[in-house]
């Protein structure tokens, strides 16, 4: 069941800003319905008056708060079923190895255990079928980067959380898929320009240009599924 108009549904966390704004926008665009979750409260009031309400509701929240997962998933599969959720949210911190305290650990794994959650909320929500799950994480999952330790750490274990949930839905029609994009030009280094000057983030990848790359890949009538999606910036 999609919406009372038709429209297919997804959800995308992190959609206020950067890269999770474009996925909403474009999927928009496509005629979805996307259920758009951030902590950003002023942003949503600003995507609401921004798209259709026939086309977007955002859910302002902690990602990795249970209560409001289990709560929003409940209010969108009431709207209808869901097709696809893009675990997009995640927050950096980028230090030297020795310069790591604790607080900085938590704020990393936020975006993993919200990944879970939604995942797990989704898939009950909508009887494991016909869903597709995209997990956003970065190419610090398939390597290890200077002052990135625990944000690789933290990368990593996403990417063994999504390859799990292949593992487990295999031959099923819920489909699995992992994108891992390089150096986006976005806000997301706005506190790390000891480490990421602004000279060099402008020659990271276009928001916009990445989610119609990511997009083409998930959302097509082609009978197929594209499992892993590695995207990295034309050096200069």
């Amino acid at each position: 069941m999609a919406t009372s108009d038709g429209k297919k549904i997804a959800i995308v966390t992190g959609s206020a800003l950067g890269l999770g704004y474009e996925l909403a926008r474009q999927l928009i665009g496509k005629g979805w319905f996307v259920a758009g979750i951030d902590f950003n409260a002023e942003r949503q009031a600003e995507l609401a008056d921004e798209f259709p309400a026939d086309s977007y509701r955002g859910f302002v929240g902690d990602v990795s708060d249970e209560a409001f997962v289990r709560e929003s998933v409940a209010a969108i599969a009431a709207i209808g079923h869901i097709d696809l959720l893009i675990n997009n949210a995640g927050q950096p911190s980028f230090k030297v190895p020795t310069g790591y305290v604790a607080a900085d650990v938590d704020k990393c794994l936020k975006g993993l255990k919200g990944m879970i959650l939604w995942s797990v909320e989704t898939l009950k929500a909508d009887g494991e079928a016909d869903l597709k799950i995209a997990n956003v994480m970065s190419t610090a999952a398939t390597r290890g980067n200077a002052n990135e330790s625990v944000y690789c750490a933290t990368k990593w274990g996403e990417k063994g959380y999504t390859q799990s949930l292949k593992a487990a839905y295999k031959g099923t029609s819920v489909k699995i898929v992992g994108v891992y994009p390089g150096g986006i030009d976005t806000p997301f280094y706005r506190d790390s320009h000891d480490y990421v000057s602004e000279e060099k983030q402008h020659t990271f990848m276009n928001a916009g240009q990445l989610a119609e790359v990511i997009l083409f890949n998930l959302v097509n009538e082609a009978n197929l599924t594209v499992s892993d999606i590695l995207i990295e910036r034309n050096y200069v």
